[in-house]
């Protein structure tokens, strides 16, 4: 769809002076369009139709976006529907392609209305145009924002819980605001927003605790590894010291030997760097 050649206004004229089809007019122009790609025929069927796009953008009409670009995003949803469309099933086109508008539309809403994407399930959908619906009538209305019994109407509606509605309410009653904006508008040198962001990443000092502690086990590993010999050594380290452990079987035909026998050794291996572990862990401790 374009409005290339005239004027949205003319346009929409347009589109609502178009000829309604007959049922089985209708039908004929889906199994032309179905069967055999005949462009003629989806361009028929959809410019009969576009009123109904048109109709249901201008429900939408309040969301702060552009009209042309509602209508034209139902034009999407109105082609997807004739994609779609099985005539057998003997149900009207424009029954079958208002979902599919309706749909396009809401997700072009979604999709820009804010720069923090949300809304994304199809509860969370319900929810975002049944609160905005509900905040739009309360304002017609000069009622002010909803209550707490409203948010539990709301929640028990929708199926989710009263404190996404009040999440979705906080984040409808506030327009965008940038982490790199000053905390107080009027001072350019106020700390920013996103220094307030609380930070998960543990402190300095546990890092640098956590690495000490790493290389030491490490070093203790190293120094207890020279108690194995070779073969011990092998196993262990393909057994338990890479990322995929070699298997008994694998390990046992390499080195000619049944897996049974190279159970036993990585045990014996296991025990010994045990020993060795817990030996040099009380002399650490003697020595500190």
């Amino acid at each position: 769809m374009s409005t290339e050649n005239g004027s949205p206004r003319h346009f929409v004229k347009a589109a609502m002076s178009a000829p309604y089809l007959e049922r089985d007019e209708e039908h004929d122009l889906a199994v032309k369009w179905r069967d055999d790609k005949d462009e003629m025929a989806l361009s028929r069927l959809t410019a009969a139709h576009m009123r109904l796009v048109i109709s249901i953008a201008s429900r939408f009409r309040h969301f702060g976006l552009s009209m042309g670009d509602l209508i034209q995003e139902g034009h999407v949803g109105l082609l997807e529907a004739a994609a779609r469309f099985e005539p057998e099933r003997n149900v009207r086109f424009s029954t079958y392609a208002t979902w599919w508008i309706r749909a396009s539309i809401q997700d072009y809403i979604l999709r820009n209305w804010s720069i923090v994407r949300g809304g994304t399930s199809s509860t969370q959908k319900a929810l975002f145009f049944n609160l905005r619906r509900l905040r739009a009538k309360m304002a017609r209305n000069g009622t002010g924002s909803p209550d707490a019994a409203m948010y539990e109407e709301i929640a028990n509606a929708v199926g989710v819980s009263k404190a996404d509605v009040e999440l979705m309410n906080s984040r409808l009653s506030a327009p965008d605001t940038s982490l790199n904006a000053p905390v107080i508008e009027s001072d350019s040198t106020a700390a920013d927003r996103q220094d307030f962001i609380p930070c998960d990443a543990p402190l300095q000092d546990q890092t640098v605790s956590d690495q000490i502690d790493t290389d030491r086990r490490a070093r203790w590993l190293e120094d207890a590894l020279h108690e194995l010999n070779d073969r011990e050594l092998r196993i262990v380290r393909e057994r338990r010291l890479t990322e995929e452990g070699a298997t008994l079987e694998s390990l046992g035909e390499k080195l000619g030997i049944s897996k049974e026998r190279v159970r036993q050794i990585e045990n014996r291996a296991l025990q010994k760097l045990r020993s060795a572990l817990l030996r040099d862990h009380e002399r650490q401790v003697f020595v500190n």
